[in-house]
This record gives C-alpha cells, sequence and structure tokens, in this order.
C-alpha cells in the first residue's frame, strides 16, 4: 500500500535509501515509486500494448560470421544484411558469435549479484551522493514529478584507465575487480567489432565509426540490482527512455527489460551466452537516422530479483560527432546536426522524464 499523499518523504530522502532496504524492511511502497496506473482498465490498457506475437522477435546477429575472413561471402552479406534491417528497424539485435564464453558471462552475474547480496554497511563503503553519479546508490534525483526507478546500481568509469575511481570499485567479492578488468578488455574488442560491421552494413569505410568515437571512447559499467517489488503492477524497475551513449552492450541474468516497436512493448529474452546490442541517440545521429535508437524500460516482478550489467559505449568528450557523409542524400537530408558531449545535454532531459534526440535534429 503507498503512503498518504500529504506525508509522502522528499526524492532525496527516498534516495538515500536503497531499495533493498526498503524490501528487507518490508516498508510501505513509497509513493514516488508509482508511476503506473491501477485497477482493471490499467491491466487491460498494459496488456494491448505488450506483444505476444512469436513471429515478431529481437533479431539474432553472428558476430563470428562477420568478423571472419573464411565465411562464404554470401553467407557474410546476409547477415550484413540482416544487420542493417535489425538496427533500422529495431534498434537493437542479439548478439551471438562474440568471443565471450558463456561461463565468464556467469561469472560476471555472479560477482554482480554477490556484491548486492552483501550486507549493507559493505556496500555502503563505496555509497555516493544523492546528487554524484559515480559508486552505488540510486541516480540523481529526478526532476520534480518524475517516478523513482526500483533499482539499485553500481555505476563504475572502466574505459580508460585513466578515469577509474578505484575508490568505488568493491574489493569484495575478492575477484570483482579482476573479473571486471577482463569484461573491459572484451567489450573494447567487441565494441571494434560491432563498430566495424555496423559501418559494412552500410557500405561504408570500416573504421568511420571508430573515428568518430575515438581511440579513447568511454566504456562505462552500470550493475543494476532489481529487488522483487510488492506492487509489478504499479512500478517499474527502470522507467521508458533512451540511452544517450553511442550504443549500449546489456547481459541480464533473467527477462525483464522491453523494448519498444511501434506502439507495442517486446521482452527481450534471455538466449544463453547473447549479448543485447542496443543502439543510443549518438548511433542514431552518426547513421542520419538510419539506424534507430529504441525506447526501453525494465519491469519489475513479485517473483524474482534480476541483475543486469549495461556498458555504455560513448564518443570521446568535447568530440564533435554528426552523420556520416556517405548517408546524407538527395532522397535522404541531412537530417541531425553536429553535436559534442551529447550525453550531457541528454541527461537532462532524462531527469525530466523526456528524449533529447530532437535538440539535435536539423
Amino acid at each position: 500500500m503507498a503512503e498518504a499523499a500529504d506525508s509522502l518523504p522528499p526524492a532525496e530522502v527516498l534516495l538515500s535509501k536503497r531499495v533493498q532496504e526498503l524490501v528487507i524492511n518490508q516498508e510501505e511502497l513509497p509513493h514516488l515509486y508509482i508511476c503506473r496506473k491501477s485497477g482493471e482498465a490499467a491491466d487491460e490498457e498494459q496488456e494491448e500494448n505488450v506483444s505476444s506475437d512469436p513471429l515478431s522477435q529481437i533479431p539474432v546477429i553472428d558476430l563470428s560470421i562477420l568478423s571472419a575472413s573464411s565465411s562464404p561471402s554470401s553467407e557474410h552479406d546476409g547477415e550484413l544484411q540482416k544487420l542493417r534491417l535489425a538496427l533500422s528497424s529495431w534498434g537493437c539485435f542479439l548478439a551471438t558469435g562474440h568471443g565471450i564464453p558463456s561461463s565468464f558471462l556467469d561469472e560476471i552475474v555472479r560477482v554482480g549479484r554477490e556484491f548486492f547480496e552483501q550486507p549493507m554497511e559493505e556496500k555502503r563503503k563505496l555509497e555516493k551522493g544523492v546528487e554524484e553519479f559515480e559508486g552505488y546508490g540510486g541516480d540523481p534525483v529526478p526532476a520534480k514529478g518524475q517516478p523513482l526507478d526500483w533499482s539499485d546500481r553500481l555505476f563504475l568509469d572502466v574505459y580508460p584507465e585513466d578515469r577509474r575511481k578505484l575508490k568505488f570499485w568493491p574489493e569484495n567479492p575478492p575477484s570483482f575487480r579482476d573479473v571486471l578488468q577482463e569484461y573491459t578488455v572484451k567489450m573494447r574488442v567487441m565494441t571494434e567489432a560491432i563498430s566495424k560491421a555496423m559501418a559494412k552494413s552500410l557500405d561504408l569505410q570500416e573504421d568511420c565509426f571508430l573515428i568518430q568515437f575515438g581511440e579513447k571512447a568511454p566504456l562505462q559499467a552500470r550493475f543494476n540490482y532489481y529487488s522483487k517489488c510488492p506492487r509489478p503492477d504499479l512500478v517499474l524497475g527502470l522507467k521508458p527512455h533512451a540511452d544517450g551513449s553511442g550504443y549500449t552492450i546489456i547481459l541480464q541474468d533473467v527477462e525483464g527489460l522491453q523494448v519498444l516497436k511501434g506502439d507495442k512493448w517486446f521482452t527481450v529474452p534471455t538466449i544463453s551466452g547473447a549479448l543485447l546490442v542496443l543502439m543510443a541517440d549518438q548511433m542514431e545521429i552518426m547513421t542520419n537516422g538510419v539506424f534507430k535508437s529504441p525506447v526501453h524500460r525494465v519491469l519489475s516482478s513479485s517473483e524474482r530479483d534480476r541483475i543486469s550489467l549495461a556498458v555504455f559505449y560513448t564518443p570521446e568528450p568535447n568530440k564533435e560527432i554528426g552523420p556520416e557523409e556517405a548517408l546524407m542524400t538527395k532522397e535522404r537530408p541531412k537530417a541531425y546536426k553536429t553535436v559534442k558531449d551529447y550525453a550531457d545535454v541528454h541527461w537532462d532531459y532524462y531527469q525530466q522524464g523526456s528524449r533529447a534526440i530532437h535538440v539535435a535534429k536539423v
């Protein structure tokens, strides 16, 4: 049951506590987490907006076909075509054949889960301030009237190494730092392969996106923990949004993430060993709108908790990015301006509960 409106704690107070604490202490559901309608009409509306079409699935792309020089040209070209179609219609795909063993992905989930399962006093050693971004806690306070997300997270700069603030890197579990370091190396390899494949799928020079991102394009890791929620009909794990990075690579242990296509939400399945590659606003800008940056959200659940790890790949700070020249034609004129540090602008709009992509449009 939600609290009476006249006794609501402000967002700052709620964000100084963890969602995990609310659940462990069996506290009443604070009103500021409620973002969905309740009642029978709301149930019908929410069900209507979720796709149950078994034939409409998020595309699966085998990166090993795209990166192997020995792949038959017909198979290689077919997979490139699938990639282009996936990103221009869905804005995302499930990547297999990326070279990261399933056992290592399981290890990443394991150390993430072990971190969040520690006592609160251990996790609070890495706690960030309410208005700060990096470290353990919740996102900074959103604009007035915006709901809070039913999640706790650990947000870390992982590349370049001189951006790391090791005071926020857990020492427990003992293997956490080494596992995250190894995952970062693998993410750098994977972002290079994906960036080249995307360029080739658009008949562009294969390094063009890598050049726009820059040699020291940051990678940021966000471990999310979604506690069981007493009212999943009223509360979201993460509110609907599009990302402000270039693109995002997501590992999840159970379902919960949904992507919006048209006016329907599609649940991202958990396929063993697969990683979701999700376009963000800056990739939509670089492709002059050919690739889409999809809105997505995370549902809450009363039956199980959930862990995910999102790695954001973003152009270097102070680096201008814009539509690739070859993608601006008479049929598709320039749709986006050149922008710099777009992620900062995106964050301001995100806190207001709205998208920022319009600020980059011509």
